[in-house]
């Protein structure tokens, strides 16, 4: 991994891409995304600030264990600006995704539970999937696993 000297205080994207292994394109990605942001040179080049390598590996690890980019944008803004998260901001933020990933962890277990019921079926039309139909949402009104569209009545005035 290239060192860069202490006297350097911007980094370029490619400085940024090469010591926190995140690909230009997903830098490029996650400035986007509102997650990291950085200035342009008089030239239109990006430089970030040496805080955004910890920013991205907040991301990543954060993308690691399927927290969704929203619910991490919405982590970040809550620190502040130009400063690396630390131990203390991973620790309350991750406690807080606690009671989520440990939600997505039950319905997992529950979904690899189940997927045994389809595998002697082949084409998930069992009268109650439950990959296709968890918690049997729709069998008291049809059997099944596809979902017909909702048709709603077109607007007065509205017809073709």
């Amino acid at each position: 991994m290239p060192q860069i000297p202490e006297k350097i205080h911007e980094l370029t994207v490619g400085q940024l891409s090469a010591r926190s292994g995140a690909a230009v394109s997903a830098l490029h990605f996650y400035e986007a995304k509102g997650l990291i942001s950085s200035r342009r040179t008089t030239g239109n080049q990006r430089r970030y600030g040496r805080d955004t390598l910890r920013r991205v590996a907040f991301v990543r690890a954060a993308q690691r264990v399927g927290i969704p980019l929203a619910t991490i944008r919405q982590a970040l803004a809550q620190l502040p600006e130009e400063r690396t998260p630390t131990n203390e901001d991973w620790a309350r933020l991750s406690a807080a995704w606690r009671t989520e990933l440990d939600e997505r962890i039950k319905q997992l277990g529950r979904l690899r539970d189940h997927l045994t019921d389809c595998i002697g079926c082949g084409c998930l039309s069992l009268e109650t999937c439950v990959l296709s139909n968890p918690d049997d949402a729709f069998g008291e009104r049809m059997a099944g696993s596809r979902l017909l569209p909702v048709r709603t009545p077109a607007p007065a005035g509205d017809e073709a």
